[in-house]
């Protein structure tokens, strides 16, 4: 056995498609879901020397540590449970916690608890009792006590490895114990000096020290000499249930001797004790396999997570997320958004129904959501509250029925833009030649394209929202030129029969005053105008006549009481139309040369 370059207190438990890593100050369990997801869960727990002194006192400290992992043990193992084995949950179980007020998860596992400490019981003190009874009954002897606590701890070892052999033969708990190898192999990858990783880990010894398969055989060795040492005190004429009550009762004594001579055992690789090692160790054989790499991602997550809440005790706790009905996801949703100053309810609205794929006419309904979509929806609300915008959060974003990718690169395209399209649409562009001046994102030029035969071009200043355009042209299946150009310089001799632009029309003095999600987010480029607002209306009125044939048409978007101004700017054309939206603002300015 090589040594150990560093210790570490953590330990862990294998569940249900997961592993459970416990540390000083925090535990975290992660559990692969039946969609492949690693799902963690974490919580704070009390550090040994924060713990009052009478549980820190040795044997009374392993009694406390061997009660806390039966309820925490089982508690996690149904936690892990519910994740892999996700479903609505039934009737009754409504039923259940609706009307009576109770947790039917709690109730299973104080039922798991009882029903596992009658097993224990069962096969590890009252049959081995018994069958050293009739032995002796068979053979019409009558065995010492010293006998016949050794008969009956043989019995226990007998009983324990064929119990071990048999749930070894069951998949499912195959499977568990491959967990539990990965659980060992990535913390001894850890106390060898290894860097974290499914390599490192996957050479690591899959047999540990501090295992609780060795701590079941210290327990049963040391019972033998505790019940035979104390049955010999009181009297060896003791039988019955008199003599099973006396073993029950010791068993925390037993418990904690076991733990201060695993955790002693477990702090020296002195060829000397080995020995009390190995049977544990060989058993550790049965009760632990050989992972997959997918098994070891898992539990180098749990052990580098609770690694992480150890040395920072800032980091908060985390729950796993379960199926939840829509409509319980929606009233949360807003209640959140609204508490952050977000009292749009139609984004609230948004977010449900684009990471659940729903209709938003369907939100209401009594569906259930999946983990999957529940923890989308809790990422898009942490984005959203703070301050981004939602688009920016989702990604991407409708324009005229063509799907678009945003960023912080490029504004999001407002509904009044489509407007913008609707009126070029009206123009008659087969075969004609059409410029967006100041595409951003691309998304009037590609819809541009996508509705006409025009030959489309698409200038910007910037380099990242041109990226950005050209993914949008892609994803759309749009064929357009894209040119990096401040306004009219690198275009050349081109001519245009049609110039549209929403170009940057907000007056410099108002961007402070804007919505937090629009001066804090979107791109400063696209949103300042200049002192009056029309720097840029300026320029194109100026220029685009030399880049219009005869006839050409120039189309322009612009902001509430612009839109007189603009047209002044315009009187060298043949005609100035102003159109208003659909709110019948004055929105677009139709010039033609």
């Amino acid at each position: 056995m090589s040594k150990k370059a560093k210790c570490t207190s953590i330990g862990g438990q294998a569940v249900i498609e997961g592993v459970m890593m416990r540390g000083t100050s925090a535990m975290a369990t992660c559990v692969r879901d039946n969609e492949g997801i690693i799902r963690t869960e974490t919580k704070r727990v009390t550090p040994p020397k924060k713990r009052n002194l009478f549980f820190r006192l040795p044997i009374i400290r392993g009694v406390f540590s061997f009660i806390s992992s039966l309820v925490t043990g089982t508690r996690i193992l149904m936690r892990s449970a519910e994740v892999f084995g996700e479903a609505e949950p039934t009737k009754f179980e409504k039923w259940v916690s609706k009307k009576l007020k109770i947790d039917v998860n709690n109730v299973l596992i104080t039922f798991s608890l009882v029903l596992g400490l009658a097993l224990a019981i069962l096969l590890f003190i009252f049959l081995p009792s018994q069958i050293r009874v009739g032995l002796e009954i068979l053979f019409n002897v009558k065995f010492t006590v010293w006998a016949k606590n050794f008969i009956e701890g043989g019995l226990k070892l007998a009983v324990f490895i064929s119990y071990i052999l048999l749930c070894s033969l069951i998949k499912d708990v195959r499977r568990t114990f491959m967990y539990h190898g990965a659980e060992h192999k990535v913390i001894s990858c850890f106390e060898h000096g290894l860097e974290l990783n499914v390599a490192n880990a996957k050479k690591s010894s899959r047999v540990h020290d501090r295992c609780g398969t060795t701590f079941m055989v210290f327990v049963m060795v040391i019972s033998i000499l505790v019940f035979a040492l104390i049955e010999s005190l009181v009297g060896s004429s003791i039988e019955g249930v008199f003599r099973l009550l006396l073993k029950i009762a010791v068993l925390p004594l037993v418990a904690g001797l076991s733990y201060e001579l695993l955790k002693g055992l477990a702090k020296t690789d002195c060829f000397l004790v080995f020995p009390l090692k190995v049977p544990g160790l060989l058993l550790q054989r049965i009760t632990t396999k050989e992972p997959t790499d997918d098994m070891l991602e898992v539990a180098l997550l749990a052990f580098s997570t609770v690694l992480e809440m150890d040395n920072d005790p800032t980091i908060k706790e985390k729950q796993f997320v379960f199926a939840q009905k829509c409509s319980e996801v929606l009233e949360k949703t807003k209640k959140t958004l609204l508490k952050y100053g977000i009292d749009e309810e139609s984004e609230a609205e948004w977010i449900v129904s684009l990471s659940a794929n729903l209709k938003r006419d369907d939100l209401k309904k009594d569906i259930f959501l999946t983990a999957k979509q529940v923890k989308k929806i809790n990422r898009l609300v942490a984005e959203r509250i703070t301050g981004k915008p939602l688009w920016y959060c989702v990604g991407d974003v409708d324009f005229y029925g063509y799907t678009l990718k945003v960023n912080e690169s490029v504004l999001i395209p407002r509904p009044e833009t489509e407007e913008l399209v609707y009126v070029a649409k009206q123009l008659n562009l087969t075969g004609k030649t059409v410029l967006d001046l100041c595409t951003g994102s691309g998304a009037i030029a590609i819809a541009i394209k996508k509705l006409t035969t025009a030959n489309v071009y698409a200038l910007d200043i910037s380099e990242s929202a041109l990226e950005v355009a050209k993914q949008n042209a892609t994803l759309n299946g749009a064929d357009i030129t894209f040119i990096k150009s401040d306004m009219f310089e690198n275009l050349g001799e081109l001519k245009f029969d049609l110039i549209i632009s929403n170009p940057p029309y907000i007056k410099s003095e108002d961007i402070p005053k804007l919505q937090k999600e629009v001066k804090d987010f979107e791109p400063l480029s696209a949103l300042d105008g200049g002192e009056d607002g029309l720097d840029f209306y300026r320029i194109i009125s100026n220029r685009a006549k030399d880049y219009l044939v005869d006839g050409g048409v120039l189309l322009l978007e612009c902001g509430i009481g612009q839109a007189k101004d603009i047209a002044e700017l315009l009187n060298g054309y043949k005609t100035v139309e102003i159109i208003k939206d659909l709110e019948g603002i004055d929105r677009i300015i139709k010039a033609v040369v």
